[in-house]
């Protein structure tokens, strides 16, 4: 199956009760459809090092900031396809480059314990990063619910929204069930608008009726600051 391995878009993200989605839904049926894959359960794992130096740069919001993850769409078999992502953004500018691989080889790659058997441009950008970044490790699973919508007039303008955000730092595994803490309250949903160029006007009337802002939100930053920072810092009062 053909996939796309490459991606420089604007990704804007917006914190919604279940009230302005709805509305939201609604300005959305003339102008966009529901994926086929419909309501999706995404998993991630992310990578970071022995000290977080990638979040923790991350959450300082730099001009430049990367992170590493491996992601599937459905629970994984050590055969089954997913994705090892590096995504960077530069002044706003998201840019995600990405291959697919069988799970097993996807892991043991990025924990260094065997090379990549594909020989490209965006394998030698994740070698440099892994070889970079020397301790990198799973830190964290991630995962949630979503639905992807597309726009009827083919362009590249997408909206997803992501509820039943959980997170945990055991059973790092993509084989794994999906359990752990949620990291936003019940009934919140995050939207998220994905483009190369302008909002559609249609767009923009809602979010300004509805008073939706844009916002700064990260899954793995919002796990780090709620979950494992607090942890560490407990760790460090009582050692």
């Amino acid at each position: 199956m053909a996939y796309q391995t490459i991606f420089k878009r604007y990704e804007l993200k917006y914190i919604l009760a279940q009230e302005q989605k709805k509305k939201v839904l609604d300005a959305m049926a003339a102008y966009m459809d529901l994926d086929e894959f419909g309501r999706t359960t995404i998993r991630n794992i992310y990578f970071d090092t022995n000290n977080y130096r990638l979040i923790r740069h991350s959450i300082e919001k730099p001009a430049y900031k990367e992170k590493m993850r491996i992601r599937s769409y459905s629970q994984a078999t050590p055969d089954s396809m997913v994705f090892v992502e590096l995504k960077k953004k530069y002044n706003h500018v998201v840019y995600k480059r990405r291959i697919c691989l069988p799970e097993k080889e996807a892991m043991e790659w990025v924990r260094k314990e065997k090379r990549c058997h594909m020989d490209t441009q965006i394998s030698a950008e994740i070698d440099y990063f892994i070889d970079y970044y020397e301790t990198l490790h799973p830190v964290v699973f991630l995962s949630y619910e979503r639905e992807a919508f597309y726009s009827k007039d083919k362009s590249d303008f997408r909206v997803t929204f992501d509820d039943n955000i959980l997170c945990r730092q055991n059973d790092l595994s993509l084989e794994s069930e999906v359990y752990g803490t949620p990291i936003l309250q019940e009934g919140i949903v995050l939207m998220e608008i994905k483009c190369s160029g302008g909002i559609p006007l249609w767009m923009a009337h809602v979010l300004s009726e509805e008073h939706i802002y844009k916002t700064s939100f990260s899954k793995y930053g919002t796990a780090y600051t709620t979950m494992i920072l607090p942890k560490s810092m407990e760790v460090e009062q009582y050692a």
